[in-house]
């Protein structure tokens, strides 16, 4: 049951929100007023973790699936296309508001992940979950070396989370241990990389 929970709260959703108070914490962003960090953090949230939540569960019960029912890869590729629309039209409007670049970047490195995933579904059911928190993992490496601040305890954290996250989606038998370290390692090495040249 612990399993199920964990599953669902530490949803593949989370990595934008993630990365966006890292840099409103760590950057020179956290000069922004409360207000405004608010209002983004909000927004993002609403693009990155709401909607597609809703709208992939919407889709689920149009197609008859349960929440936890482990889906054959081709029946994946929907909610991957959900996803990556979703997050685009959130980097589209902080695109036009002419937000600062590290907070489009974060989610350049979550499209990229989801991308990445979608493509790699084709012969490999890697976890979603494991490569967003291995994109956060990514991301935050990047903006250490970017801005010269120590994420050890974040990093200490996440790992730790991780792995929880990571045992719950094998005991659900969703993924196997294969797909989910494969999956932490395409987010981390591509969270990284989509930060440091975007």
């Amino acid at each position: 049951m612990a399993a199920r929970y964990i599953s669902l709260l530490f949803t593949p959703f989370f990595l934008p929100v993630m990365g966006l108070i890292a840099l409103f914490m760590f950057s020179y962003l956290s000069m922004m007023p409360p207000l405004y960090k608010i209002t983004v953090t909000v927004m993002v949230w609403l693009f990155t973790v709401v909607m597609p939540q809703l709208l992939i569960r919407l889709y689920r019960h149009y197609q008859g699936w349960s929440l936890f029912q482990a889906l054959k890869r081709e029946e994946r590729m929907v909610p991957y296309a959900i996803s990556i629309a979703c997050y685009s039209v959130c980097y589209y409007i902080m695109n036009s508001l002419h937000m600062p670049h590290f907070m489009r970047a974060v989610l350049v490195a979550a499209i990229v992940i989801q991308i990445l995933c979608a493509l790699i579904n084709n012969w490999w059911k890697i976890s979603t979950h494991t490569a967003a928190i291995g994109g956060t993992i990514g991301a935050v490496m990047a903006f250490a070396f970017i801005f010269g601040f120590n994420p050890l305890w974040w990093i200490c954290a996440l790992m730790f989370l991780a792995g929880v996250v990571g045992t719950s989606r094998t005991l659900l038998r969703l993924h196997t241990l294969g797909e989910v370290t494969g999956g932490f390692l395409v987010g981390l090495f591509a969270g990284f990389l989509a930060v440091i040249f975007t």
